[in-house]
């Protein structure tokens, strides 16, 4: 057998509040990558580690979770009021697929300071001390986001005190603002509540009819109450992810939601777009133990939320799904307003797996129809690994 070189290509691993994954600049990808199409779905699988159907990407980048097995390309921006156009590409593990339907929240607090540190803002933008406004174009589902990117002595600040569950050591605190992040009608999945409704009666085969909320802010997810499916809101990854019946429910309630939406035309499309839609189930507050062994009060949460992502329970909470919940929060009647009390406002605090987040959203009823101006979240982000990953050539298409 011929021998096959490794081609290697510059990239930083970092994590990015409680995600972590690769980070490219476009214009280091190999040429056949630098464009949307299999030769980079090729490249990327490679680097990360799959399909593995051993579920470990064991000769790879990835990490065997949805919040390890990501990707991100970065490059300037041709938009105006932009900095950085950021591409995300969930990698699935044990198929050969990228998701590009998305955005990733949590992986997104790492794109201003990669940005900054690669050359990708206007170094009149960024000040030796204070905080860097960085201007981040989506171009998954076409959004602006805003990071607050900390500064100290010329480079980006990473240490500090701030503490985010569900990520072990502290870290300088990053804001995040998702501007405008309901979806609207250019082609990224319709309105704020596809169905024109706050709640919906969704009829899922083999589960029944549920109350629910489906709504696209963020990311588009479906939200049920934890009572009608079995569950109080206070379960860690193990109570649900070691359950075959309990994972197959949930893929059922994501694929009949994402009909009801709008986002396959039918139930077989589902398994193509496994980022997309979330499922998460909301409960009202209650006294439980994180799985840091950390005491989560009621008293001092506004909700319990548990959320899944490609396919599993989430061991924390997905950004955007967490600016879906702040968004829907906003909405009185909506599932997640009426778990948090039912009453108006801006901010809610939640309790997940790891612990709590609290996240905000100003929204607006403007002639009948709810809107909502930004969602605001604090994150944190550190460089983990930089330099150059090694993948062999054979069958990416690519040159070194």
């Amino acid at each position: 057998m011929a021998h096959v070189p490794q081609i290697r290509v510059p990239a930083t691993y970092m994590r990015g509040g409680t995600s972590k994954g690769l980070l490219f600049r476009l214009q280091d990808l190999p040429a056949a990558a630098q464009v949307p199409g299999k030769a980079r779905d090729a490249l990327l699988l490679r680097v990360i580690g799959s399909p593995d159907p051993y579920g470990k990407q064991i000769d790879g980048m990835g990490g065997a979770t949805s919040s390890t097995s990501k990707t991100a390309i970065l490059s300037r921006s041709s938009r105006p009021d932009h900095d950085v156009d950021y591409l995300f590409g969930q990698v699935s593990i044990d198929k050969a697929f990228v998701d590009w339907s998305g955005n990733c929240g949590n992986l997104s607090a790492a794109v201003g300071p990669f940005a900054v540190s690669n050359g990708l803002v206007e170094a009149s933008r960024v000040p030796q001390d204070g905080v860097a406004t960085v201007r981040i174009w989506q171009a998954n589902i076409g959004k602006t986001i805003i990071a607050q990117v900390p500064m100290s002595g010329g480079a980006v600040q990473e240490t500090g005190d701030f503490e985010l569950d569900g990520v072990t050591f502290p870290a300088a605190e990053l804001q995040l603002e998702f501007i405008d992040p309901a979806a609207d009608e250019d082609g990224t999945g319709g309105a704020m509540f596809p169905t024109g409704n706050l709640v919906d009666e969704l009829e899922v085969p083999g589960v029944g009819t549920l109350t629910a909320t489906l709504i696209n802010a963020g990311i588009p997810t479906i939200f049920v109450n934890a009572k009608a499916i079995g569950y109080t809101g206070t379960e860690l990854q193990d109570a649900v992810n070691g359950d075959a019946r309990a994972l197959a429910m949930f893929e059922a309630i994501r694929a009949h939601g994402a009909l009801r939406m709008g986002l396959i035309r039918n139930i077989e499309e589902a398994a193509r777009r496994q980022h997309t839609p979330k499922v998460a189930y909301v409960a009202a507050p209650a006294d439980y133990v994180a799985s840091s062994g950390k005491h989560i009060a009621a008293g001092d949460i506004d909700l319990l939320v548990r959320a899944m992502s490609m396919g599993k329970l989430h061991h924390a909470m997905m950004g955007t799904a967490a600016v879906a919940i702040g968004t829907a929060a906003a909405i009185p009647g909506t599932l997640v307003n009426l778990a948090a009390g039912g009453s108006a406002r801006a901010a809610v605090r939640f309790g997940h797996p790891s612990g709590t987040l609290r996240v905000g959203a100003e929204a607006r009823q403007v002639d009948g129809q709810w809107t909502v101006t930004k969602a605001v979240m604090s994150r944190s982000a550190r460089v983990l690994m930089e330099g150059w990953v090694r993948v062999p050539a054979e069958g990416l298409l690519a040159e070194d």
